[in-house]
Order: C-alpha cells, then sequence, then structure tokens
C-alpha cells in the first residue's frame, strides 16, 4: 500500500491508489480518467513525450502490473503542482522515481516523470 501525506492533494491521493491497486483492479485506468485532463502531457526517459490521457492510461498499464508497491520518500505540494519522490518494488527490484505535477481544472494537466530506464528495466518494469 501506498503511504502519502495527508497534506498531499486528493488527486494524488486517488492517482497512487490506482497506481498500487493491481493490474486485476486496472480496468483500463476507469478510475484513472477522472484525474487526467483529456490533453494531458506526459514526459518520461522511455516513452518520451506523449500528449493525451487515452495514451498515458495505455503506457501505465504497464507500471501497474508490475509495481508490488511505492515506498514515498518525500512530497512536495502547492496550489498548482507536487513533486513526489518514492522507490517503486518492482518484480526484480526497487527503482528510484521523481514524478513532477502540473494541475488545472481540479485535474493532472502534466505530469514529468524521471529515473533510471535501465535500472527500471533490470527491475522487471516495461
Amino acid at each position: 500500500m501506498t503511504v502519502i501525506s495527508d497534506t498531499a492533494p486528493s488527486l494524488l491521493k486517488s492517482y497512487y491508489r490506482v497506481l498500487t491497486g493491481g493490474i486485476e483492479n486496472y480496468d483500463e485506468g476507469r478510475e484513472l480518467t477522472p484525474l487526467l485532463a483529456d490533453d494531458l502531457e506526459f514526459e518520461g526517459p522511455l516513452a518520451g513525450h506523449v500528449t493525451g490521457a487515452a495514451r498515458f492510461r495505455q503506457g501505465v498499464k504497464g507500471f501497474v502490473a508490475t509495481v508490488g508497491k511505492i515506498e514515498m520518500i518525500q512530497e512536495v505540494h502547492g496550489s498548482e503542482g507536487s513533486a513526489v519522490l518514492y522507490d517503486a518494488h518492482l518484480p526484480k527490484g526497487i527503482v528510484r522515481l521523481a514524478e513532477f505535477f502540473s494541475f488545472a481544472d481540479g485535474k493532472i494537466q502534466r505530469l514529468r516523470l524521471q529515473y533510471d530506464p535501465a535500472a527500471y528495466l533490470a527491475g522487471g518494469g516495461g
């Protein structure tokens, strides 16, 4: 289970609940959909720059399928965004990730993800 602080926006609490809810509960991102702006901008080491919530939901499905748990290390929250540093427990190891969120109209508008792609793939992510 993910432990995120009480000071985190409810939007992020829901986001991390989906990420750690297991693939059997993912249901093509049904619970993720209302959290994301339709024109979400995502940027990550493996995916590159992706625009659109539908593309993000499909891409994050692999993470949901492989992550065992997320251990929060540090969080910073503001009115227009958040930054979160955590360790993702994958089938073959632990990988540290940082996510930088921008919010607009009560949704995640932009998400930048940082991690070592070689470590992620070696850990069983994909």
